[in-house]
């Protein structure tokens, strides 16, 4: 069932439950009025008759009957009984075609003991009157039958029960057509989702200009497909660029097989050949490994964290960047320490943390003319920063926002061997450790990386 039928029930269900519980109160209190005025008439009638009789004694009974007669048009079915303190009937008047009621022994001992007392015959409402003074002590008795109060509860029954209808009817096509209002944003919602795929995700949920939940929700969908469309379009590059690379040292190995296989080689000749294979092969494996790595920091669940003391890291960096080439020189820098150890460890993966390092430091060694980066440790609160700085080519500013995707390269490092997956290999592991990083380059300061890690004391903060 739709949220809009539901909602339209809901408040079909809710209108009806109060239209009934109006009604009810209406009809009830009405009657009660209704009951409440014919015993004050009733009891009117009694009284007067009680005040006759006690003034003309026996000789009222002929003009007592005379004006009840008169008055059967406004009392309807009534009779008219007058016991005497023995509970002897001394009077009784019948209209036509109603016959005297039966003596209710109880109703006359509680009228004589609370001065009157009500009670029903059959369809007709009673009173029991008691009256004394120093002759008599008599209970007058009035019943009839209230055709008007009857008559004005049952048309006000018809009107109650017809407007409780149209209410019904009402709500019915006002919940219906509000709940249709109301969910008018969701349903363009899920029309406008449904119009996207993975060949259309740069199309946004129109959100309005509401701040209410369903301005939240096409926000929080096209958030969505932000990171939808990030993500598809990095992984089309990703898989473009890959096969590009992985097929050219395989083309390159496959086409100098073939040469080498079309005569007999000299052993120098073949020495040659296996020297350029071997290479090929290096590249493969290095660029497997890059491409295993990523792939690897995708996934949460399968790195192992532990506490790391950053320092130690950076020392390690150091050490094996300069083994890569006696050109490499690494300056390390280091700030005031904080008291607390706690702030200059970090919680994470040594191995994933070295090789994101690793990466900007070789890379400002490679890039730079001097083959020099300077590395800066400092503390800031429960952050641990890190600077790694070259003076190599200025990166341009449009070229910022690509440096970190896969195979991406710059024009100035084109020239340089490399397959540009070691900066979106390193933000995908500070990313991974809850860390930002910040690029700046100029020619006055040439490019400076800036890490900004999360020390222990605050992830046992957090």
């Amino acid at each position: 069932m739709k949220i809009k039928f539901k909602i339209t029930a809901l408040f079909t269900l809710l209108v009806t439950a109060i239209l009934l519980l109006l009604s009810f109160s209406i009809y009830y209190f009405t009657s009660l009025e209704r009951l409440e005025s014919f015993k004050k008439r009733l009891k009117g009638r009694a009284n007067n008759n009680a005040q006759l009789f006690t003034y003309f004694g026996d000789s009222s009974t002929t003009m007592l009957k005379r004006l009840d007669s008169g008055s059967t048009n406004t009392l309807e079915d009534k009779s008219v009984v007058i016991y005497n303190y023995l509970n002897q009937p001394v009077y009784e008047f019948n209209a036509k075609g109603v016959t005297t009621p039966p003596i209710n022994v109880p109703m006359l001992e509680k009228a004589r003991l609370n001065g009157e007392s009500y009670y029903k015959i059959n369809n007709r409402d009673a009173m029991a009157f008691h009256h004394t003074d120093s002759v008599n002590r008599i209970v007058v008795v009035v019943a009839a039958y209230d055709s008007d109060g009857w008559n004005r509860l049952s048309q006000l029954q018809k009107l109650l029960v017809t407007s409780l209808l149209i209410g019904i009817a009402t709500a019915a096509l006002v919940g219906y057509l509000f709940s249709r209002q109301l969910l008018m944003p969701l349903t363009q919602i899920i029309r406008e989702v449904n119009d996207i795929s993975s060949q259309s995700l740069s199309h946004r949920i129109e959100a309005g200009s509401g701040h209410d939940e369903l301005h939240q929700l096409a926000n929080t969908f096209n958030e969505l497909l932000n990171r939808l469309q990030d993500s598809f379009t990095t992984q089309r590059r990703f898989i473009s660029n890959a096969s590009h690379e992985l097929s050219t040292p395989l083309t390159s190995i496959s086409s100098q097989l073939e040469v080498t296989l079309q005569k007999e080689r000299s052993a120098e000749e073949y020495q040659q050949v296996m020297q350029s294979i071997y290479e090929d092969v290096q590249q493969m494996r290095q660029l497997t490994k890059s491409l295993l790595e990523i792939a690897r920091t995708g996934s949460q669940g399968t790195i192992e964290l532990n506490e790391v003391r950053i320092d130690e890291v950076l020392f390690k960096v150091m050490s094996d960047v300069r083994k890569i080439s006696p050109t490499y020189q690494v300056e390390l820098h280091f700030g005031e320490f904080p008291e607390d150890e706690k702030k200059f460890l970090v919680f994470g993966n040594n191995d994933l943390l070295y090789s994101s390092i690793k990466n900007f430091v070789e890379n400002g060694c490679k890039y730079s003319s001097d083959h020099l980066s300077w590395v800066n440790l400092s503390f800031n609160g429960d952050q641990v920063i890190i600077q790694v700085q070259n003076h190599g080519n200025v990166i341009a500013e449009e070229e910022m926002e690509h440096i970190f995707q896969p195979f991406y390269r710059t024009n100035a490092a084109t020239h340089v061997k490399g397959f540009g997956l070691g900066l979106a290999l390193a933000k995908r592991i500070i990313s991974l450790h809850r860390g930002s990083i910040n690029v700046q380059s100029d020619l006055n300061k040439g490019t400076v990386f800036t890490i900004q890690l999360p020390s222990v004391k605050a992830f046992s903060a957090h």
